[in-house]
Order: C-alpha cells, then structure tokens, then sequence
C-alpha cells in the first residue's frame, strides 16, 4: 500500500497534471484575494480575516480536485492496469486508500502555500495580529475536510467508469450537488418540515458552522460518514470489477 501510495504521489508530482492543479488553484485564490477589485478582494474588505478565501475556495476545488481524481480508477481500467493491480499482494481497501490518500497528499500541498495569506492577513491587521487566529485554524479544518470529501467523491466516480471525462462531469455534479446544490433545495421551503434536514445532508451547511470558529461533533461525524459512505462505495465497486 505505501509503495502504491508514493507511486501515485510520483505520478502527480512527476507530471503537468500535479503542478497544473496547485498552481491554478494558487493563481485564481490570489487574484481574487489580493488584485482583482471584487467581493473577495482581502485588502478592500476593511477586515482582518480570510474568510473571503475560505468562501471561494471550496467553489475552485469543487472543480479542481474531480479534475485530478477523475483518472484514479478509469485511466487504471481504460489501460488494462488494473488487471496488474489485482495480481499484486494488495486488498482492494489497500488499493482505494492508497489512491485516496495520495488525492488528500495533493490538496494538502496546494493548501499549504495559502498559509502566506494568513500571514500576510496578521501583520496587515490594526493593530498586528488582531486576526482571529482559532476561526482561521478551524476553517482551514473545516477546507480539509470539505475536500476530503472532494476526493472521496471523485474517486468514487472514477471507480464506475472507465472514461475519464464522464467521471470528471459526474464527480463536478455530486461536488456541486453536495455542497451547494441540497442547501438550495432546502432553502426552497418546499419540502414541509423536511427542508432542514435537506440543508442539514448539505456539505455547505457543517462547512459554515466549523468556519464560525466552533468545532461541534456532529459537523466533524458528518464529513467522516460522507467519506466513508464514499469509499465504501467505491470499495464495493472495485469487489464487482474484481469479479
């Protein structure tokens, strides 16, 4: 499993595909963030905060990240790889966690330049360090976790197909759909007495609340099921592909 992990690290790393997804994502963020004149501009906001950054950021790796994990099992099953995979001494989990694992490395190094903001956020403040340092560590949190799921996601749609541009539209779809897409159904008010509990199957939803600086157990139990809820999905479709 570690040889496989690093493996698929090398793979990301030794190729465009790796860099191309950390660059772009450190490029838009620090465009919006720190040049262009909008919404999410850090120096327009009057605010010592970065919570115009950890707004857009889901919205660019909900794109970003199904880009990068779209070829984890399809381009394996288009090539005939996976055939080679199963012959080696590796469980099926084994393999899943490798390749999840290494989908979580990547958006953990694109993660960790954007520290420059903070940094930059606490010496720019008045007076220096008026920043909030515990809602910035609990919603840098509460990104790792979204994108957990990302990739969990993502996986999970690179598992059922074999052509990569199908999982790269179905996993943008259910990123989408989770994060966004049932908090609107619940903001809706068509649903009776179950409106708050669509928002509540919402990622967006335990995003905000760990973003507010309050890490409560339910938010934390909510992204560890929707990622086991994805693997295990994704665990149940390479035992079929094995058959």
């Amino acid at each position: 499993m570690r040889a496989l992990y690093f493996k698929e690290i090398r793979s990301f790393l030794s190729s465009i595909l790796g860099y191309i997804f950390v660059a772009i994502f450190l490029v838009i963020t620090w465009l919006f963030l720190w040049v262009i004149s909008d919404y999410f501009n850090l120096l327009e906001g009057g605010l010592a905060d970065l919570q115009p950054f950890f707004s857009m950021a889901p919205l660019i790796l909900l794109i970003l990240i199904p880009a990068v994990t779209m070829r984890s099992f399809a381009e394996e099953k288009r090539s005939g790889t996976i055939e080679l995979l199963y012959t080696r001494p590796l469980s099926d989990f084994k393999i899943l966690m490798a390749k999840y694992l290494a989908g979580v490395t990547l958006v953990i190094i694109s993660l960790l330049p954007t520290l420059v903001y903070y940094i930059s956020m606490h010496y720019l403040g008045d007076p220096v360090g008026i920043i909030d340092d515990g809602a910035t560590i609990t919603s840098y949190l509460g990104l790792f976790l979204l994108s957990a799921c990302f990739v969990a996601i993502g996986i999970f749609c690179s598992a059922i197909t074999s052509n990569q541009i199908v999982a790269f539209i179905i996993a943008l779809f259910l990123c989408w759909f989770f994060y966004n897409g049932l908090s609107m159904l619940g903001s809706y008010a068509n649903f009776a007495g179950l409106d708050s509990v669509i928002k509540a199957i919402g990622i967006d939803t335990h995003y905000q609340s760990i973003k507010k600086g309050v890490i409560v157990m339910s938010d934390l139990t909510y992204f560890f099921g929707v990622i086991f809820f994805f693997l295990f999905a994704t665990h149940s479709v390479l035992k079929l592909m094995r058959k």
